[in-house]
């Protein structure tokens, strides 16, 4: 990943910061999804408590360029400012972003339930301790299923820093498991 991409998001009287953001990281997904990229990552380079107002794409230069062509933030370009592509500075660190999931959840507690793989007693107390873990402080996204419609939260985790990148393949989200991007 030797070059970058900062799309701006510009909100206004009738677009909050936050719901622009999650309607230009939908069509981001979308776009990444349509041409099956796993070699563009996403980072929040104004992340603090929120994940803030730019998106930061990163790539070769070719695969970057290829993927602006493609308009994929359509209608809602009037609310961005797409910066150019620009080389990674020379000295940088490497972070990992991924998506956190909580492995608690009242469907896993369904499932467990139908299976008969817990017992009454331990039903609460699975409750309990998914309400705590579900308690998170990481920011996300509020993303809507465009199969389904159905509204749900994405939240993002960042890595420590490294000294060395690790290769690896992006999910149509823009987010890895295990390859870092360049944190600057």
């Amino acid at each position: 990943m030797d070059s970058y991409i900062d799309i701006r998001i510009q909100p206004d009287a009738e677009m909050r910061a936050n719901v622009l953001l999650n309607k230009v990281y939908s069509k981001l997904h979308k776009g990444l999804h349509d041409i099956r990229a796993t070699n563009i990552g996403a980072s929040f380079p104004d992340y603090k408590v929120l994940l803030g107002t730019v998106i930061r794409l990163h790539g070769t230069d070719k695969t970057l360029s290829d993927f602006q062509s493609k308009n994929w933030l359509g209608g809602l370009s009037g609310y961005c400012r797409m910066g150019e592509i620009l080389p990674v500075p020379q000295k940088v660190k490497y972070c990992n972003v991924s998506r956190w999931q909580h492995n608690m959840s009242e469907s896993h507690l369904r499932r467990l339930i139908k299976r008969g793989s817990i017992t009454q007693d331990k039903i609460k107390a699975y409750k309990a301790k998914m309400f705590v873990s579900q308690m998170t402080t990481l920011p996300y996204l509020e993303l809507e299923s465009t199969s389904t419609g159905k509204h749900h939260r994405r939240y993002i985790q960042m890595s420590e820093l490294y000294d060395e990148p690790v290769n690896g393949d992006f999910d149509t989200f823009g987010l890895s498991k295990t390859a870092t991007i360049p944190w600057f």
